[in-house]
């Protein structure tokens, strides 16, 4: 098959899996076996895409041109494909998961649900092959709108006040902020196409660059940058494969994927080191990073720790993206597949404890790790990888990060990532600690024998154990990933 067929089938199998999961929704076992074949097929289809792609090739489509300039068009670039191999990989540990979880719990709406993760994998393709603003725009506003239902899965108040605060957010900061940036740019340069270097230059002064930044890095809500974060730690009244969704698999990362694209082919990173522009987001992106950390030691509920860790590990993103120079922004894509990997593992485990033992605070969870051995292992493996210690794939994304900061002469941000780390290790580690050496909720008052093994469903288990295992391969693959990017961001390979 050519790599435009391919590209086109990388967004309609998804979508033709929403269709055939809602025929045979009366039928939950061919149900969830469509939605795994689904995923399975999606991954082997953006696997052999991604040859192509690393391979030097281009693929683009033009399908439908609404006015001169403006067009539904998709092009296959380096970050793209990166974006896509991520989302589509993931998406089959997260079906398998999801089948353990909403029958474990015995979930309602689970044919809507499987319906709406469909539909938001295909926006995410869309969102990662977009060859312009407009089209890009036009499947993030259809992500935003397909998760808004599997945010308010349950359909009590707190689900629906949970659900409403990231309608509005979401929307809002697009419709007020990201749109007039997407008009602006349009006028400006007479083009919404992404482009190797840019098409800022020239056109943009540095005054204008700055402003049309900010409405950027603020109307990509996605990326949950401070202070429009609240639709994030809001959006944990969902299943948790609905927040493995928003942290690891589509949702954050489709925010920070369209601020570090935008950066690198609508600003053009020449440009903003030329122009200076992004300096204040630096200090911003840094703020968000440091603040979401420690207001994560203060949650004691453990996914609203776990999303306040996601606040800030996208903080790393768009500082890499603001500092602009090749090794940061190198640093800034590959912490989008490091912390997806290790998030999604976090998410599972907490995932496994509530359907296993019904535990939801950090508090209760004294000594489950004798209980849950392999949940609270993963637990551990993926809190050494978010905090960035070897070997796992998270420390060479902030190695990056650090040496694009000395590149660009900016010693504040080492000293933030150095800071962050140990605040990671902060709120994340004693959570392990308390699993497997103190004594207490799990073993019961007074108990003289160990208590014996009671862990989740094995569709629970068996994929965070997956993607455990993936946070440590990934730490030997970092060049070639670094690799794969070096195109993109102008590194020599």
């Amino acid at each position: 098959m050519t790599p435009e067929v391919l590209t086109i089938l990388a967004l309609a199998v998804p979508a033709l899996g929403a269709v055939m999961i809602a025929l045979l929704g009366p039928l939950p076992n061919r149900r969830e076996g469509v939605t795994f074949v689904t995923a399975v097929l999606l991954f082997v289809v953006v696997l052999a895409l991604s040859v192509s792609v690393f391979g030097g090739a281009r693929p683009h489509l033009s399908l439908i041109e609404i006015m001169p300039g403006i067009s539904i068009a998709f092009t296959v670039e380096p970050l793209g494909m990166l974006f896509a191999l991520v989302a589509s990989s993931l998406w089959i540990v997260n079906s398998a998961y999801s089948v353990g979880y909403m029958r474990g719990n015995d979930e309602p709406r689970q044919t809507a649900f499987f319906v709406c993760f469909a539909i938001a994998l295909a926006s995410t393709l869309g969102i990662a092959f977009a060859g312009n603003l407009f089209t890009l725009f036009i499947f993030y506003e259809v992500l935003t709108l397909s998760t808004y239902p599997l945010v308010a899965h349950h359909g009590d108040r707190q689900a629906r006040q949970g659900a409403r605060t990231y309608l509005i957010l979401l929307l809002g900061t697009s419709i007020v902020l990201l749109l007039p940036a997407i008009i602006w740019t349009w006028v400006l340069t007479g083009t919404l196409d992404f482009r190797p270097g840019g098409i800022l230059a020239g056109h943009a002064s540095p005054t204008v660059t700055a402003i049309l930044l900010g409405l950027f890095a603020f109307g990509i809500g996605k990326a949950a940058l401070m202070p429009f974060h609240r639709w994030l730690p809001s959006a944990m009244v969902a299943p948790t494969p609905v927040s493995a969704l928003l942290h690891a698999v589509a949702v954050v990362k489709a925010g920070v994927f369209t601020v570090l694209k935008v950066v690198v082919y609508i600003f053009g990173p020449g440009h903003l080191q030329e122009t200076g522009a992004s300096e204040w987001l630096v200090y911003v992106a840094s703020f968000s990073l440091l603040a979401a950390s420690v207001i994560a030691l203060t949650r004691e509920n453990l996914k609203a720790r776990l999303a306040y860790s996601t606040v800030s590990q996208l903080g790393y993103v768009v500082l890499g993206a603001a500092l602009a120079t090749p090794l940061a922004l190198v640093g800034a894509a590959m912490h989008i597949v490091m912390h997806a990997a290790g998030k999604i593992t976090l998410f599972f485990c907490a995932g496994a404890i509530y359907t296993a033992h019904h535990k939801t605070e950090i508090s209760q969870l004294d000594g489950i790790g004798r209980l849950m051995p392999f949940t609270m292992g993963a637990f551990f493996i993926g809190a050494l990888s978010v905090t960035g210690l070897p070997p796992f794939g998270g420390t060479w994304s902030k190695v990056y990060l650090a040496l694009g900061g000395l590149e660009a002469g900016d010693w504040f941000v080492v000293a933030v990532l150095m800071l962050s780390s140990l605040l990671n290790v902060a709120y994340l580690l004693p959570i392990v600690g308390r699993a497997f050496f103190a004594r207490g909720n799990a073993d019961g008052e007074g108990a003289s024998q160990p208590p014996e093994i009671a862990e989740a469903p094995r569709f629970c288990v068996v994929p965070l154990c997956i993607t455990a295992s993936l946070c440590f391969v990934l730490f030997f693959f970092a060049s070639d990933i670094a690799a794969a990017l070096a195109e993109a961001f102008a590194v020599p390979p």
